[in-house]
């Protein structure tokens, strides 16, 4: 292995990865991150938050899965299951208003989703919190 490059903890690639090049990614995976948490409710996809940043379906593809460890979906539902738990404790909005404003069309889809992350349903939360 050469001086320009190098291995990460934690970081899974293929090969030694130079280290402008490691760099150029924790930047990518930094601004589509924020994307992400910007526009959560919104229906995005790998090729609209790639397209946002400046970068290829491909390359954000490769940035989530080697710096943030997990694919750009797991990612964003993630960030909209966290949302979701914010709003459910924090308002009274009923759970189909609550699951439109974090990007779900579908209320039972939401409610899956939600129960798969956090472990008990939208309603069990707010009971449970109560």
């Amino acid at each position: 292995m050469n001086g320009d490059s190098a291995r990460v903890p934690g970081v899974q690639t293929l090969g030694p990865v130079r280290e402008p090049t490691l760099e150029r990614r924790r930047q990518l995976w930094r601004d589509a991150t924020q994307e992400i948490e910007r526009n959560y409710a919104d229906p995005l996809t790998v090729a609209s938050v790639a397209r946002a940043i400046g970068t290829s379906n491909r390359q954000l593809q490769r940035v989530f899965e080697e710096i943030g460890g997990k694919s750009f979906r797991t990612h964003l539902a993630a960030v909209r299951m966290e949302r979701a738990r914010e709003l459910l404790l924090s308002e009274h909005a009923t759970v189909r208003a609550i699951a439109g404003r974090v990007g779900y069309t579908q209320p039972a889809q939401f409610a899956k989703a939600f129960r798969r992350h956090h472990g008990v349903s939208p309603s069990e939360l707010r009971r449970n919190a109560a």
